[in-house]
């Protein structure tokens, strides 16, 4: 049994663990392995360029925190957590690891202690002064890490609105607009499951222009899903129903009356709107929505926030908060509001 003192090193080193798999994904050492044949560091290091002993110590590290599996011959193979590192893993994370773990989150968090001494948010100002989506404008690096991270997890985020929203009545929505929905893995998703909606994805144009990312063209449903350029902050397309996926929790509470409210005006009654987020518990509860907001302290203007709190800026925007909808591991939560 861990003692306290067991716990807190264990805390003191996590990024230890974490860096360890960050480099595995930055040399490209889990797309070079698999479950079934297994390879020796040598052979690793003469594919990916780099030394064959400090490659090995690398691999071993990884081992011990169990991405990989050393045999008694020193070669090895991954784990089923290992495979989720690959880049053609259908759930892959990599590009979530490259991000978090990039250099540019990583600069962040040095900078939380100021913030909560002097009570102002976003290490992006502090750190590159400016933004977070104007410094993606201005490194490649960082906004290709942004552009592949939110992509890759779009498929884990959108099996969890499915299943929150399984036995929601979708009969009377004809329209559906997804506002700032990237390209439209959670419009395409929601496409699928109602074959009686059109969808229409709204977010900026250097978004919606990036054609060969567009998920309504890869999946067939270019006649059921219209992409617009757009700006939330000024004005949305008219709807049935809206969605937020993880945009709320960006923006402090003044931009995101702002942008309800702009979705209120577009609203053709009665209209529906799903706000998805990391739903803070309200009592002492363990849940990822904690630490996130800490990440969104350090991100920019934004914050994870309880129930009450999205019933609250629904209310300030002209909306009458529903009902709470949660899949089964509670990790995200959909919070919906109407207009009659």
């Amino acid at each position: 049994m861990n003692t306290a003192s067991d716990q807190v090193m264990d805390l003191i080193f996590g990024r230890w663990r974490s860096q360890t798999l960050s480099a595995g994904t930055e040399l490209g050492i889990f797309d070079h392995l698999d479950k079934r044949r297994p390879k020796t560091a040598q052979t690793l290091a003469a594919e990916l360029g780099a030394n064959p002993n400090l490659l090995y110590r690398l691999l071993r590290a990884q081992a011990a925190i169990g991405l990989l599996e050393e045999d008694s011959s020193r070669e090895f193979v991954l784990t089923d957590e290992g495979e989720l590192l690959r880049s053609d893993h259908p759930q892959s994370l990599k590009p979530m690891v490259r991000l978090e773990e990039g250099p540019q989150h990583y600069a962040l968090w040095k900078h939380l202690p100021a913030m909560v001494r002097d009570g102002k948010q976003n290490a992006f100002i502090r750190e590159f002064g400016c933004m977070a989506f104007d410094h993606a404008r201005e490194s490649q690096d960082y906004a290709e890490r942004f552009k592949q991270a939110m992509t890759s997890y779009s498929a884990v985020q959108s099996s969890l609105v499915l299943e929150a929203l399984s036995g929601y009545d979708f009969s009377s929505i004809r329209t559906f607009c997804d506002v700032a929905g990237g390209y439209g893995h959670l419009m395409c998703a929601l496409l699928l499951a109602n074959p009686g909606l059109r969808g229409t994805v709204l977010d900026l144009p250097e978004v919606v222009g990036d054609v060969h990312e567009l998920w309504a063209t890869k999946l067939g449903l270019q006649q059921r899903c219209q992409y617009v350029a757009g700006d939330m902050f000024e004005a949305v397309p008219k709807a049935d129903a809206y969605s937020l996926k993880m945009i709320l929790h960006d923006w402090n509470d003044a931009e995101c009356i702002n942008i309800l409210s702009n979705i209120r005006k577009a609203a053709a009654a009665p209209t529906r709107v799903f706000l998805v987020e990391h739903v803070v518990p309200e009592h002492n509860v363990p849940h990822f929505s904690k630490l996130f907001d800490i990440h969104m302290m350090c991100w920019g203007t934004g914050q994870e926030r309880t129930e009450t709190q999205y019933r609250s800026l629904l209310e300030q925007s002209g909306w009458m908060p529903a009902g709470a909808f949660y899949p089964g591991n509670r990790q995200i939560g959909v919070i919906t509001g109407v207009c009659e």
